[in-house]
């Protein structure tokens, strides 16, 4: 696996596979990687030639500064883990590197996308993820890029973004990775302790819940149901919502293919974020 830390060398290695027509999977991360970052690559490595992984805590998508102070940093373990499971080319630019003095700011219009839900209560973190992940498409050039769908929204920001600028990449979601006990798999997980990891399986469990009670109720009745399942839980809610999966609007009488349920709560100090479809999206 060849480390990379400037543009310059990217674009070293990289731009020889672009002029042999090499098909170059990315997979852009903040780190602290676990098995659902390495669901990513392999379905990468299947679909592409070679395989490029980013390692970039990107500050502008924190509006909370002890959020970004206090979020893992493992870059040892990564590279280690990611030279185990195949990955070709990582990544490692400094903030400087990313945002230069002369950088200028990306311009998208996600209407309701970005006043929902994570953007509401995270002012300017999608401004900084649009930032972020045009600039990496830019670099890195990618046939395609490879995303979680635990970041529901943020997937469905990037889409947009991508069809607004006109970037010639294919974004492909990949199923959310869960531990046993049914808790998605996220790089937050490692600040919390053995109790607040217990503690936090209510939110699948509630979602599941949801899931079960979508087949007999309305959404609004679903939503009613699954929130006063949570309030009996240790978890401080910040929102639960089941939204329609393309225009995120919220469902209220009538269920649509492929809606989903999203929720973001604080375990302890931690904040978690999970989402799950109600309704298949193959379902007429």
């Amino acid at each position: 696996m060849v480390k990379l830390h400037s543009i310059n060398e990217l674009d070293g290695h990289l731009q020889p596979l672009r002029e042999k027509n090499r098909k170059i999977g990315f997979v852009p991360t903040m780190g602290a990687l676990h098995e659902g970052h390495i669901s990513l690559i392999k379905q990468a490595k299947a679909e592409c030639d070679f395989v490029i992984v980013s390692i970039f805590v990107n500050p502008t998508q924190f509006n909370n500064p002890k959020d970004l102070e206090q979020y893992p940093r493992t870059e040892s373990e990564d590279i280690a883990l990611l030279e185990k499971n195949g990955c070709d080319f990582v990544f490692l630019p400094a903030v400087s590197e990313m945002y230069p003095n002369d950088y200028k700011a990306e311009k998208v219009d996600l209407d309701h996308i970005e006043n929902t839900m994570e953007g509401k209560h995270r002012p300017g973190h999608f401004d900084g993820v649009v930032n972020i992940v045009s600039r990496f498409f830019r670099l890195v050039q990618p046939s395609r890029a490879y995303f979680g769908r635990k970041d529901f929204q943020q997937v469905a920001v990037v889409i947009e973004m991508v069809k607004q600028l006109k970037l010639p990449v294919k974004i492909v979601v990949v199923d959310t990775m869960r531990n046993p006990s049914g808790l998605a798999m996220s790089s937050r997980n490692l600040r919390l302790s053995e109790q607040e990891l217990e503690q936090a399986v209510v939110i699948s469990q509630v979602l599941n819940k949801g899931q079960s009670w979508a087949k007999t109720y309305s959404p609004a009745v679903t939503l009613e149901k699954m929130k006063r399942y949570f309030e009996d839980s240790a978890l401080k809610l910040e929102y639960l919502q089941i939204v329609h999966p393309e225009t995120l609007n919220d469902l209220n009488q009538y269920w649509v293919p492929g809606a989903t349920a999203c929720i973001a709560s604080f375990c302890g100090e931690v904040r978690l974020i999970d989402n799950m479809e109600m309704v298949s999206s193959i379902e007429n």
